[in-house]
């Protein structure tokens, strides 16, 4: 397992950033590598971003040195969203398939996890956010169907897309994780618009599913202080709390989001509308 450590930097020095320090700031680049675990443990309310993506090898999630811990899930709860082939996770001496776009919880203190792929030609790609927790909740598969989903914006404005809410507090018990996935649909092309902040919670965006040769441009800093992060596919971008998080695609694309945080009201944002930006 590799670990990218990443602080937390102050707003009024982003604003002093050139392009290669934001991108080095902000930008997880390395997702997935066939049969590797990667991650980046962020200051920001220490939330950890990964994948796996097991091919030939099953991979093992154990502790790392940053976390001064025995097992990677001692003090830690988990949320697994797999955007490729089915997968195998063995978690707490048991077996859970999880297939293309399903989510999975795994709760504080859950022991053995390992990820394997069903088939080696068609390979699980296993996005995860990992923040402390101070209590065990059950560990749960959640499919679409299982969860929430909003249809917001409209093909007129850009943004028409399927906000699917699938571990967050409404449909399962968490301590500060919420994850989901925004799918944009066919000429739409902006997401979270209008912008908005939170300061009782961090965000972190993973962007897939944009096709060969297109970008996303990324919108974070503060509200009247903006700045941008041009992104390729399956790539993730750290949120700070005083940081709004948008894009715009050159095509319509999927994104997971993961907050942490202490507040697990999913409607707790700070809006900015478009007119108020700078």
């Amino acid at each position: 397992m590799k670990t990218d450590l990443r602080h937390a930097v102050n707003p009024s020095d982003v604003r002093k950033y050139n392009t290669d320090e934001l991108r080095n700031a902000f930008l997880i680049e390395k997702i997935f590598v066939e049969d590797e675990i990667n991650l980046v443990y962020s200051m920001y309310d220490r939330l950890i971003v990964g994948g796996a993506m097991p091919v030939k090898n099953e991979l093992k999630l154990e502790a790392v040195d940053e976390l001064k811990a025995g097992d990677f899930l001692e003090r830690r709860e988990i949320g697994i969203i797999n955007i490729g082939g089915d997968a195998e996770i063995k978690a707490g001496g048991e077996t859970i398939r999880l297939g293309h776009k399903e989510a999975l919880y795994l709760g504080k203190g859950t022991t053995n996890v390992v990820f394997k792929s069903v088939e080696k030609n068609k390979p699980a790609k296993l996005y995860f956010n990992s923040a402390p927790a101070h209590h065990s909740y059950p560990s749960r598969k959640i499919t679409i169907a299982d969860g929430e989903t909003v249809v917001l914006g409209s093909l007129e404005s850009s943004n028409h897309r399927a906000v699917n809410k699938l571990l967050v507090n409404s449909v399962l018990q968490t301590c500060q994780l919420q994850m989901g996935m925004t799918e944009l649909k066919p000429g739409s092309v902006w997401n979270t618009m209008p912008v908005h902040t939170h300061n009782r919670r961090m965000e972190a965006y993973f962007y897939f599913e944009v096709p060969e040769k297109q970008g996303i441009c990324h919108f974070m800093g503060e509200p009247d202080e903006t700045r941008h992060i041009w992104m390729k596919n399956e790539e993730a971008v750290l949120s700070p709390s005083w940081s709004i998080h948008s894009a715009a695609g050159t095509s319509n694309y999927t994104f997971i989001w993961g907050m942490a945080g202490e507040n697990l009201d999913y409607s707790d944002m700070d809006v900015r509308t478009p007119d108020t930006l700078k």
